[in-house]
């Protein structure tokens, strides 16, 4: 049985909650939160996102306020970070040095040597890293990349994604407004695509960006070109300053030399393939989600099962690298070199 814990019980500490109990052989055996409230009123947690709504069953868990009690008493093989941004690295270094295996959203850190500390710590411990960018196992995302991968429409001309989201007011003590906190829509929600660029493209040699303020203060809203040596026109939108009503999109155009890959996740088909002199076609995908695909993921490897490398600490650390280049840009108004 592989032992589980999670620290934060916010949307996503609720939504890790799920994906571990939907896997065999796993028990989340501890939670930790310093808000006691959050174990009686286990439901209705919001988020961008929808799978986190409904009420969950703590039967058998143990509840803790204390992190150091827990790590003490838990005896787990894997913690998940689930915490704002601002608090991953003394938690995660700490859960490293203490022999567990760490499962960490993203980002990884606010800054890169945050995220280098959390990195070394793990190489020290001899335990397993992973960052939760859930881009990467999104099924439509996953086998975009292996589309691409397999030329078998030759190379992309250009490629454009868009993350669009109202404002996320719900956080707890409203850290994500918080920049000094979130590090604003760019580091939170941005990211997702900057590094899913990065994973697909590889690290460019220089970033343009433009932002706008909004609610936060700062890179509310953000574009960005991603420089590479090829001509390759790749661009990536992200932001949260839509109104209310507007919920929230994401999608990606991407133009090969023989077809056109879309995705929007409001559309239906939400996936499509569009080949030169040819009707479009919905590929066949992966079951599942990129939360529950990136978790299992975790465990197989863990376990010492054989798994593709999909994500790295230091890719982790690149993307953050990546999307700060890019609010320097933004701040200076100049190409930043990586």
């Amino acid at each position: 049985m592989t032992r589980v814990g999670i620290i934060g019980l916010g949307f996503m500490g609720k939504m890790h909650f799920r994906c571990y109990r939907a896997l065999a052989g796993v028990q989340v055996v501890a939670i930790c939160d310093t808000d006691k409230a959050k174990f009686r009123d286990t439901g209705g947690t919001a988020g961008n996102i929808q799978g986190a709504e409904a009420p969950l069953d703590f039967t058998g868990v143990g509840l803790y306020d204390d992190f150091d009690k827990m790590l003490a008493e838990a005896n787990l093989d894997i913690l998940s970070v689930t915490l704002p941004t601002y608090l991953h690295k003394d938690y995660a270094v700490k859960a490293l040095n203490a022999g567990v295996n760490i499962l960490c959203e993203k980002p990884l850190a606010m800054s890169v040597a945050d995220g280098e500390q959390i990195v070394a710590a793990a190489k020290k411990s001899g335990k397993r890293l992973q960052v939760g960018h859930c881009i990467r196992f999104w099924p439509e995302y996953a086998k975009t990349k292996q589309i691409i991968d397999s030329g078998e429409y030759g190379k992309v001309l250009a490629a454009t994604f868009q993350r669009l989201s109202l404002t996320p007011t719900w956080s707890w003590d409203n850290w994500l407004m918080d920049p000094a906190k979130s590090g604003s829509a760019a580091l939170d929600l941005h990211i997702h695509d900057s590094d899913y660029v990065q994973y697909v493209f590889g690290m460019p040699k220089a970033v343009f960006s433009r932002s706008a303020s909004g609610p936060a203060g700062q890179f509310d809203h953000i574009v960005t070109q991603y420089v590479y040596d090829s001509d390759c026109v790749v661009t990536a939108e992200g932001g949260w300053a839509m109104t209310g009503g507007f919920g929230f999109e994401m999608s990606f155009n991407i133009v090969l030399e023989k077809a056109t890959i879309s995705y929007d996740c409001t559309r239906r088909p939400a996936f499509k393939v569009a080949p030169a002199g040819g009707e479009a076609f919905m590929p066949e995908i992966a079951p599942g989600d990129g939360y529950s695909n990136e978790i299992e993921h975790f465990v197989q490897a863990v376990r010492g099962e054989s798994v593709p490398e999909i994500i790295t600490p230091a890719q982790s650390v690149d993307s953050l690298r990546l999307v700060l280049a890019e609010k320097e840009s933004a701040a200076t108004g100049r190409s930043v070199t990586i």
